[in-house]
């Protein structure tokens, strides 16, 4: 007995140091930013501008404007949360392709862009960038993607303003509901501060909604992008299934190749 309640004590003792560690250290296993070199030259082998916009907390955020004189408008894209914007060619040249201007973002403490990491600092960045682009295109002509993490962005970004449509590949319902997927053995709901509640925000998103998810994701469980298409209320959404399409390389499916024709008409 004395045996047993040692083990106990000694087990309940590694799971309050394993909960106190992922508290402190969360940020860092929901974030895997690569960073870039101030002086780094972008090639995106078409015509951009690099910007920095500056936040009223001081953070310095780098995004890339790709620009061709689109008569469709702009993409403004929320990448997934590792890597950084020098990684997107691919993307900057889908979206050219169809006819879109691009703006990709870098979060705080990614590529280039400085500033402390908090949900709401990346909303309000979010709403920098987005007020950036009205500054050139009209708001009938700006279109939202957000990739993996950035879905949870740019789905709020959508509530909030009025864009012409949300575009979202291999999104969450919720990072909560990832967050506990991820680490069952963890009461995430009580300890997470970054939480991106998409089901939530999709109640206010007036724009059609087009989503993109594999069957067989293993990052984001493919579960987790129906949950957030059924909480979309009304009939102006689509759910495309990448059959056998993992987290990564959805472009090279039909099926996404087809519904991208469709989502960015």
């Amino acid at each position: 007995m004395r045996r047993l309640k040692k083990i106990g004590i000694v087990l309940a003792i590694l799971y309050v140091i394993i909960l106190t560690t992922s508290y402190i250290f969360q940020e860092r296993l929901v974030f895997f930013p690569s960073k870039m070199p101030m002086q780094h030259e972008y090639d995106f082998c078409q015509p951009f501008e690099e910007l920095f916009l500056t936040t009223p907390d001081g953070a310095k955020l780098n995004a890339v404007h790709i620009q061709n004189n689109s008569t469709k408008g702009v993409a403004l894209y929320f990448h997934g949360n590792s890597g950084n914007v020098s990684h997107l060619s691919h993307v900057a040249n889908m979206l050219t392709r169809h006819g879109y201007d691009a703006i990709l973002v870098d979060y705080r403490t990614f590529g280039k862009s400085t500033g402390a990491m908090s949900e709401e600092a990346l909303y309000d960045d979010a709403q920098l960038f987005y007020d950036y682009a009205l500054k050139t295109y009209e708001e009938n002509e700006i279109v939202l993607y957000g990739r993996s993490f950035g879905s949870g962005i740019a789905s709020q970004l959508a509530a909030v303003n009025n864009p012409c449509r949300l575009v979202l590949e291999s999104p969450f319902s919720s990072a909560v509901d990832l967050g506990k997927h991820r680490f069952p053995f963890l009461p995430i709901s009580l300890m997470s501060e970054f939480r991106f509640p998409s089901t939530e925000f999709m109640q206010d998103v007036k724009c059609p909604v087009y989503i993109f998810h594999g069957t067989d994701d293993s990052v984001i469980p493919y579960e987790f992008a129906e949950k957030l298409f059924e909480s979309i209320p009304g009939n102006g959404k689509q759910f495309y299934t990448i059959e056998g399409g993992g987290h990564n390389y959805l472009q090279d499916y039909d099926v996404f190749k087809n519904g991208m024709k469709q989502a960015l008409n």
